[in-house]
């Protein structure tokens, strides 16, 4: 049996802590990275949060950071009194209701069949084109008017659902995770009888939860945040989903409509408290549903990107 040199031995002993020692400072780097930029993207919502709970005079001066100065809720008060803030709360929240489950139905309708092989679905490449193409080119903004006044959807919530019931980007990214689906899963099911619609919803849309919940984030966020189309097609300001409304106040400075009390309780709150109160309200829906998706989120921001 042959014995290690002693210079081996010492050379083996100091391998290992070096290793050790490299591996350890990446991740405190890693970590660091990664915490700067987390603080990055929470740090402004905590400043918003600030200011909108400060008095006017010290948001107006400059002096609020990451905590209230002279703490009040004079700002979410004059917010809350508003009774067409709480009807567009309501037209933004029935438009996620119905826009949501309908972009994620029609996206799976479309992408399933676009996911099969050429010699199963002769068209698919034709179709696929056709889809990718309204990525990239739009009508144009006076026939997209033109069509929904001609549908009569015009001041309806249809009109704010159904321009976007398909989106061609939720389609090409479950057409490719479907794509990813083992295909002897498939084969069991036609073996057992099933035909495309049970292997759709007994077996694609089941083990596709990761990447459906990230699609209804996707969704879920874009109906909140859009704000033009609601401005054009809704006729009555009594039904503007939230954006709308608050881009008529923060943005146009449209205060009509405000009552003597409302006015003297403006005197207590200024444009920029006004603004961060009624920015956090808009964004304080999908913060909290955001919780309830994350554990599906981290799984499903990668689909699709094996296949293309």
């Amino acid at each position: 049996m042959v014995q290690p040199s002693p210079s081996s031995v010492s050379d083996t002993y100091i391998r290992v802590p070096n290793s050790r020692f490299r591996f350890e400072w990446f991740s405190v780097l890693n970590v660091s990275f990664l915490i700067i930029i987390s603080l990055i993207c929470v740090l402004p919502l905590i400043h918003i949060v600030a200011v909108s709970f400060s008095s006017s005079t010290a948001a107006a001066a400059g002096h609020v950071k990451l905590w209230p100065v002279d703490f009040t809720l004079a700002s979410y008060k004059f917010t809350a009194s508003r009774e067409a803030f709480w009807q567009s709360m309501l037209v933004s929240l029935k438009r996620i209701a119905i826009g949501t489950p309908l972009n994620l139905v029609l996206t799976i309708l479309v992408a399933f069949p676009l996911s099969k092989e050429t010699k199963s679905f002769r068209m698919r490449m034709v179709y696929a084109w056709i889809f990718f193409i309204t990525m990239l080119f739009h009508g144009g903004l006076i026939p997209w008017y033109s069509t929904l006044k001609q549908y009569h959807m015009l001041d309806t919530i249809w009109a704010l659902v159904l321009p976007g019931a398909v989106p061609v980007f939720s389609v090409v990214l479950l057409l490719n995770f479907f794509r990813e689906v083992p295909k002897e899963l498939e084969e069991a099911a036609v073996m057992d009888g099933a035909g495309y619609w049970t292997t759709l919803w007994k077996i694609y849309v089941p083990i596709s939860k990761p990447a459906l919940a990230t699609l209804a984030l996707f969704s879920m966020v874009e109906h909140w945040n859009s704000w033009f189309d609601g401005l054009l097609l809704m006729g009555n300001p009594s039904h503007y989903p939230l954006q709308s409304y608050i881009q008529t106040i923060v943005i146009q400075q449209n205060l009509t409509n405000i009552s003597r009390d409302e006015a003297l309780n403006m005197a207590l709150i200024s444009d920029r408290t006004l603004k961060a109160s009624q920015i956090f309200l808009g964004s304080l829906p999908i913060i909290l549903a955001y919780p309830f998706l994350q554990k599906y989120f981290v799984k499903g921001i990668v689909l699709g990107s094996v296949k293309g």
